[in-house]
């Protein structure tokens, strides 16, 4: 019988999150754009990022640890140092494993908040030096 409690999270709330994650990441740097040409909208882009990233990150806290307690709970460590044969459901367990570390969007997450990063410096200085 195949354990539920390693089922990847469905589609909507993968995506949702990675969505959640990158507009809050774009708000926290939109934050020093917006105190030049938009002062108002600075703490609500402040706050928006902040709440956003307490649902994101929390979110991310209970990825990590649903993997931390597949791995203890199968004792997978141990099996894999000690070469023994693997269950049915221990292959289970690593290819959930496998398939949330590459079905996540996560590292596009981190790209993207380079990019817009660098554009927000950017655009800044531009503020600073040509203004």
């Amino acid at each position: 019988m195949p354990d539920k409690s390693i089922t990847l999270s469905p589609g909507y709330k993968k995506y949702g999150a990675f969505i959640l994650g990158l507009s809050t990441a774009i708000a926290l740097r939109a934050i020093i754009i917006l105190e030049h040409i938009q002062p108002g909208w600075v703490r609500p882009a402040w706050y928006f990022a902040v709440l956003g990233n307490f649902l994101f990150f929390y979110y991310r806290y209970q990825i990590a640890e649903k993997r931390k307690r597949a791995i203890r709970e199968h004792k997978l460590i141990e099996k894999v140092e000690k070469l023994d044969s693997l269950t049915e459901n221990d292959r289970e367990v690593l290819i959930y494993l496998l398939n949330s570390v590459t079905k996540s969007p996560e590292h596009l997450n981190y790209l993207i908040i380079f990019v817009f990063s660098l554009v927000a410096i950017a655009i800044d200085l531009a503020f600073v030096f040509f203004s």
